[in-house]
């Protein structure tokens, strides 16, 4: 059964894990010393406001051992009908021409590459997706970059006949100080289902105020394994519609975080094979874009999650200027023998 292992120390293992049963994960804050693990592992090198630890580690953990590979840059393993994978590219490999930014080729050869890699290893269904890049509200080749990259990324959709809209995957963009376009991504061999939050317009459909392609994500996924359901929640923002609320407070945007959050579990509960999902009993990453608005955020966090929450906070920028904070969530549940 796969496990999401939160709050590892790095180049530690939980107890009793096999680092051969590691799929991958993610590191949270510092560059950290020595060597880097065998297994995938994607680099967030941002502060951790309120920790007090040099960095963490976040881990998905298999049932058995994984097989792993490497393919046009990206380093993958795969194991329980799932294939987890990392990459890395360098704006300054893509010069871009004309209207067509380095981020923007870029973001699109990094997808060709995942839906190249989906296809060799028959995992062909993208549950979501992590992606991290610099500077993602600054402006070049006459464009914001978070929109550059909505336009690569969706190219590589519609060139492999992924379509844009509707069964996409969950994900989030999020804007790091430096360094390449990161993404990692989960697959699986089984479709997942595609959850939308009824006090939102689908991120697919926004109107062309946001951009010149709309943004290729969910709200949520829900996918089975043989023994588990697992509930995505993308990258969830104080949007109801598709306007940004209550622009400069960040207490209030996180009440309307959760108030969308509150309504894409409901979505999810009513199509769910497994145990009823509960806000309080998901896994979170809070983005903030300002490291003093954490003690407000956090307290309101803990009134509606309560004080044991699993939750991790991260200094990051957002996909819009006015949004000063975004929220993920993540649920594993048995499904019943």
């Amino acid at each position: 059964m796969l496990e999401l292992q939160t709050r590892v120390v790095p180049g530690a293992l939980p107890a009793g894990a096999a680092a051969g049963h590691v799929l991958g994960g993610a590191c949270l804050g510092p560059a950290p010393a020595g060597s880097p693990p065998g297994w995938p592992l994607q680099s967030i090198f941002a502060p951790l406001p309120g920790s007090t630890a040099t960095g963490l580690h976040e881990l998905w953990l298999a049932s058995g051992p994984c097989t792993a590979g490497c393919s046009e840059g990206i380093a993958w393993r795969r194991g329980d009908g799932m294939l987890y994978g990392v990459c890395e590219i360098a704006e300054a490999d893509f010069p871009g021409t004309g209207d067509r930014s380095p981020l923007q080729a870029a973001s699109h050869a990094a997808y060709r590459r995942i839906f190249r890699l989906l296809a060799a290893e028959r995992v062909p269904h993208l549950w979501r997706a992590w992606n991290y890049f610099a500077d993602i509200n600054g402006e070049s080749h006459g464009l914001e970059r978070y929109r550059q990259f909505n336009i690569g990324r969706q190219d590589a959709f519609l060139e492999f006949h992924r379509g844009a809209t509707g069964n996409v995957p969950a994900a989030c963009a999020i804007g790091l100080a430096g360094g390449p376009l990161r993404i990692a991504f989960m697959a699986g061999e089984r479709a997942a289902t595609a959850l939308e939050n009824p006090r939102q317009v689908s991120a697919y459909h926004y109107p062309a105020d946001y951009g010149p392609r709309s943004p290729t994500f969910s709200r949520a996924m829900l996918a089975s394994l043989a023994d588990q359901e697992i509930l995505f929640v993308s990258g969830t923002a104080s949007i109801v519609g598709h306007r940004t609320v209550h622009a400069g407070d960040a207490v209030a945007q996180c009440r309307e975080v959760l108030a969308n959050i509150g309504a894409v579990v409901e979505a999810a509960n009513q199509v769910r094979r497994s145990a009823a999902y509960a806000p309080d009993a998901l896994s979170y990453r809070v983005y903030l874009r300002h490291a003093a608005d954490l003690a407000g955020v956090a307290d309101v966090l803990a009134t509606h999650l309560g004080a044991a929450a699993d939750i991790v906070f991260v200094q990051a920028d957002i996909c819009r200027a006015d949004l000063l904070l975004e929220i993920e969530a993540t649920g594993l549940h048995p499904l019943a023998g």
